[in-house]
């Protein structure tokens, strides 16, 4: 992205604000935004290159979406979660992500597959040497590979606002848990679809998520949420 006539041409200044939206909304998806962190629009812009007006369009559309918290121009936070938020998040993504993977099975050929198996061993090897973010973006993009395979899935999308919420929230609890001992359902996915298994698939996502839900449910309760993102 590069600074400059963002406003002059609104050709030009619609495509930069949507691009300055999807990165932004990535960073969320990734959690590379932290609950309760300020977020500053001057250093968004000076990172993207471009003006604080985009980056404020963006962020607009982001709190009108529930993701972040807008009080002031000097006070954009991710919200910090609560319990209740927390199991409406997790609830609404196992109705919704196990529903999304079985409508996009009829789409998933041999190429999907193989980016899907490569996305897990990206995510794999990220968890070996410790890289949190690299775990992350892998994760993100394992899901993503099979929700967005339908064209034009609206359920993907959704899934996607879901995860804004969730993207800043999980990447504070991997990094508190101990992740080793998880079973591998990403591998159990991918066997699905190889087999062109709707009720193994469904059944692979929705355990993954569980399994999310699990260490939520590990976080010291002397902390508890209040002190995700601290």
């Amino acid at each position: 992205m590069s600074p400059g006539r963002e406003d002059a041409d609104n050709g030009t200044g619609a495509t930069l604000r949507a691009a300055v939206y999807d990165e932004l909304r990535h960073r969320l998806i990734t959690g590379r935004i932290a609950p309760g962190v300020p977020i500053s629009t001057r250093g968004i812009a000076q990172q993207l290159g471009v003006s604080q007006m985009p980056v404020r369009d963006a962020l607009s559309r982001l709190a009108a979406e529930g993701a972040v918290a807008i009080r002031s121009k000097r006070s954009i936070t991710v919200p910090p979660p609560t319990a209740a938020r927390l199991d409406e998040i997790m609830r609404a993504r196992l109705l919704l992500e196990p529903e999304a993977a079985a409508q996009a099975l009829p789409f998933l050929d041999g190429a999907a597959l193989d980016r899907l198996r490569a996305a897990d061993a990206a995510l794999d090897a990220a968890l070996a040497r410790g890289d949190l973010h690299g775990y992350m973006e892998s994760n993100s993009r394992f899901h993503f590979l099979i929700y967005g395979a339908r064209p034009e899935s609206l359920l993907a999308r959704i899934i996607e606002t879901l995860w804004m919420q969730f993207g800043p929230l999980m990447r504070a609890v991997y990094a508190r848990v101990d992740t080793s001992h998880l079973t591998d359902q990403h591998a159990r996915a991918i066997d699905a679809i190889a087999r062109r298994s709707e009720p193994a698939l469904r059944a692979a996502i929705a355990a993954d998520i569980a399994d999310g839900m699990a260490l939520i449910g590990d976080i010291d309760p002397g902390r508890g949420l209040a002190g995700i993102g601290a």
